[in-house]
C-alpha cells in the first residue's frame, strides 16, 4: 500500500478553518463568533446544567430565522423553573456543609494557644505586635492581606498581587471592621471569622454561602486624606 500524500504546508493566504465549520473571515462571523463563545462561556461555568450543543445550536437557529419553537412558552417556563431548583437546592446543600465545616473549624482553633475570641465570635491571634495608633471607624487604612478558606483555599491576596489595599474601616465586611479597630499599626494579625461577620449565607464570588475566613492582617498605616484646595476667590 501506498504512503498517504502528505499534507502541503499551509500559505500565508490559505484560510484558517475552526473546527465548528464555517470561516471566519468577514466582520459578521467574527462577531458572531465572540458572541458564541460569551454563551458557551456562560453555560461551562453553570454546574447544574449539561450543556447539549445541538439542542442550544438549534435553538440559536430556530430563533434567529423566525421559526417557531421546537417548545412552547410553557414548556419552556417549565423546563426554566426546574433548572433554578435545581440550582438552589444545591446551593443550600453546599450551605448547609459550609456551615458545618465552619462550626468544627472555628470550634477547634478557639482552643489553640495565641488565640483570642471577641464577644461577637470573632477569633484572632497577633502574628506582630505593633505600637502605633489604632484605627477609628472614620478612618482610611492601608493594609496588606491574604484571605482563604478555612481549607487554605486563596481568595483574594493583596499579598500575592503586589499591592496594598486602601478602603474605610467601615466599608468592609463585619469582621474586619472590628478587627481592625482592635489592631495597632504596625500589627500583624490572623483573623478567623465566623460567616455571620463574613458573606453570612449568600456568599460572594467564589466564596461559598456558610463559609468561614481566615485572614492574615498587616496593618501598615492609617491614611490621612489629601487636605481639600479652597476654590479660587475672584478680586472684585
Amino acid at each position: 500500500m501506498s504512503e498517504p500524500a502528505a499534507a502541503s504546508e499551509p500559505t500565508p493566504s490559505t484560510k484558517k478553518v475552526y473546527d465548528s465549520g464555517p470561516t471566519l473571515e468577514t466582520l459578521d462571523q467574527k462577531v458572531s463568533y465572540g458572541i458564541g463563545r460569551n454563551i458557551g462561556g456562560e453555560l461551562s461555568r453553570d454546574a447544574n446544567l449539561e450543556v447539549d450543543i445541538n439542542a442550544l445550536i438549534a435553538g440559536l437557529r430556530s430563533a434567529a430565522n423566525g421559526e417557531e419553537g421546537a417548545l412552547n412558552d410553557q414548556e419552556l417556563q417549565a423546563a426554566f423553573a426546574e433548572i433554578r431548583t435545581r440550582a438552589e437546592e444545591a446551593a443550600r446543600a453546599l450551605t448547609v456543609a459550609e456551615q458545618a465545616k465552619a462550626v468544627e473549624y472555628l470550634e477547634a482553633n478557639k482552643a489553640r494557644d495565641g488565640v483570642s475570641v471577641t464577644e461577637t465570635g470573632l477569633q484572632y491571634e497577633v502574628l506582630i505586635a505593633g505600637d502605633g495608633p489604632k484605627p477609628q471607624p472614620t478612618d482610611r487604612v492601608s493594609v496588606h492581606y491574604h484571605g482563604t478558606l478555612t481549607d487554605g483555599t486563596v481568595f483574594d491576596s493583596s499579598v500575592e498581587r503586589g499591592d496594598p489595599a486602601q478602603f474605610g474601616v467601615t466599608q468592609v465586611i463585619p469582621g474586619w471592621v472590628e478587627g481592625l479597630q482592635l489592631m495597632p499599626v504596625g500589627s500583624k494579625w490572623k483573623f478567623h471569622i465566623p460567616p455571620a461577620l463574613a458573606y453570612g449565607d449568600r456568599g460572594q464570588g467564589s466564596i461559598p454561602g456558610g463559609a468561614a475566613l481566615v485572614f492574615e492582617v498587616e496593618l501598615l498605616d492609617i491614611v490621612t486624606p489629601e487636605p481639600t484646595a479652597a476654590p479660587a476667590v475672584e478680586a472684585p
